[in-house]
């Protein structure tokens, strides 16, 4: 089994996640299931549906969040001493014309582009690890091919 790269924040989320799922979420979705079961016909029930669909998807999140928390491997969020790019790693980029970037690189479980967080599985944090301040490092992507360079790495 593959590792799952998590910040010590993303392991505490996932850990909370999944006891609220297993505690809260289930009893809820049992709930349902049983005020929709005493509702009569189960064929034509739209709640009792909804509700299977439910119990389905939580049934699956907590076993995701299983695998995932026991695969897990904390990234050491400390100073890079080492100035080469690694997961756990901030790095600030340029790219030719383009106002300086920041991104965290982070395992998949926790990537959000939107908050700056891009995995290491990425075009762009693939190309980046490895790498050290000063380098130009090329990006592939599936839109095409550009250039970055590193500036900092913390």
């Amino acid at each position: 089994m593959s590792r799952s790269y998590l910040t010590r924040e993303g392991f505490e989320k996932s850990e909370q996640e999944l006891t609220y799922l297993r505690t809260v979420k289930r009893k809820e979705v049992a709930k349902r299931l049983q005020d929709a079961m005493e509702d009569g016909e189960l064929i034509e029930n739209a709640e009792y549906e909804a509700a299977k669909n439910e119990q389905s998807f939580t049934e699956g999140r907590i076993k995701e969040l299983e695998i995932l928390l026991a695969n897990a491997h904390i990234i050491d969020e400390e100073a890079n001493l080492s100035g080469i790019v690694k997961i756990g790693s901030k790095v600030t980029i340029q790219e030719e014309g383009e106002e300086p970037e920041t991104f965290m690189i982070v395992g998949p479980a926790e990537a959000d582009p939107l908050d700056k967080r891009i995995s290491h599985e990425s075009p762009m944090g693939h190309a980046l690890i490895n790498h050290k301040i000063g380098d130009t490092v090329k990006v592939e992507t599936p839109g095409g091919a550009f250039a970055v360079e590193i500036l900092a790495i913390e």
